[in-house]
């Protein structure tokens, strides 16, 4: 597929701090795309970079075919942004909100807007002021969704929200996203609703790029096994393991391979594994297992 977003050799740095080198990845059109990782390993960076605020100390990401460090007026257009903090003007309320920012997109689309109000069920007269935390992030989505954009980048988009308006506004983006034939890239610190959400993981861990595959590939293949007695010295050495420790008087690890895969490279490696116990994990899951606990 025809990728939207196309990072190669990403590098930055602040000061002497290395964020990342060398990164490389792309979005392909169509697809939702999301990224995972801990606080510092650059998610907000790449954001950045992304949208031309941030210029990397090397490599390139370029957007549309531009380089993201020069867009040209037409090609913005058709990117909607979404990053940490709410919408402004308070004084205004839902009607007028939208008739204001209407002014300043050519394809904005205030039927997108009006349906997650009407779902949320927010009053058309409703002043910003005297929403909650969670409406007010809800009515900056809103917004985002009806300027039409191709490219939607949302950061850390479920902020504030409690749980029922969380699910809602996930499905309502994945529909919107699918039935419009839109690309999105997404971060949350809610990994359950990446899991709902989106169709490829990207998980990045400090100074690099872990994996980037199709959810549900990922969540098909990766799982979490145990074994008797306390081998994690052993398991430790083998490179496609993930996460070796020991809890209690059993081992534990992750791994892409399969039970029979697992059992062929346990006893390559010397390891007696009889009891053996294989367990299916969700995103947050992987995601630990992946990068660790702490």
């Amino acid at each position: 597929m025809e990728p939207i977003v196309t990072c190669k050799n990403l590098t930055h740095f602040y000061g002497s701090r290395c964020i990342y080198e060398n990164l490389n990845f792309e979005i392909p059109k169509g697809r939702i795309l999301g990224l995972l990782g801990k606080n510092g390993t650059g998610k907000t960076t790449t954001i950045n970079i992304l949208n031309g605020y941030l210029r990397p100390t090397s490599g390139q990401c370029t957007i549309f075919g531009e380089r993201s460090d020069n867009l040209s007026p037409s090609t913005k257009q058709k990117i909607g942004l979404l990053i940490e903090g709410h919408v402004q003007y308070n004084f205004m309320n839902i009607e007028e909100i939208e008739k204001f920012y209407a002014a300043f997109y050519p394809k904005w689309d205030k039927t997108v807007y009006y349906e997650l109000m009407r779902l949320l069920q927010i009053a058309p007269k409703q002043k910003i002021s005297k929403m909650s935390c969670g409406q007010k992030s809800q009515v900056a989505l809103g917004l985002i969704l009806a300027q039409n954009a191709e490219l939607l980048i949302l950061d850390d988009f479920s902020m504030g929200l409690d749980p029922g308006y969380r699910m809602l506004f996930v499905d309502f983006l994945s529909d919107y996203a699918k039935s419009e034939e839109k690309t999105v890239f997404v971060t949350s610190h809610i990994i359950q609703d990446m899991e709902r959400l989106i169709d490829d993981c990207m998980v990045m861990d400090y100074g690099r790029i872990l994996l980037q595959k199709p959810v549900d590939e990922l969540m098909q293949k990766f799982k979490h096994y145990s074994l008797e007695g306390n081998e994690a010295k052993k398991l430790a050495k083998i490179d496609s393991f993930y996460s070796v420790s020991k809890r209690n008087d059993n081992s534990e690890f992750y791994a892409f391979e399969s039970p029979v895969e697992i059992q062929s490279l346990l006893q390559s490696k010397g390891i007696t594994a009889p009891n053996i116990k294989t367990r299916e994990l969700s995103l947050e899951e992987i995601f630990i297992g992946l990068t660790g606990k702490y």
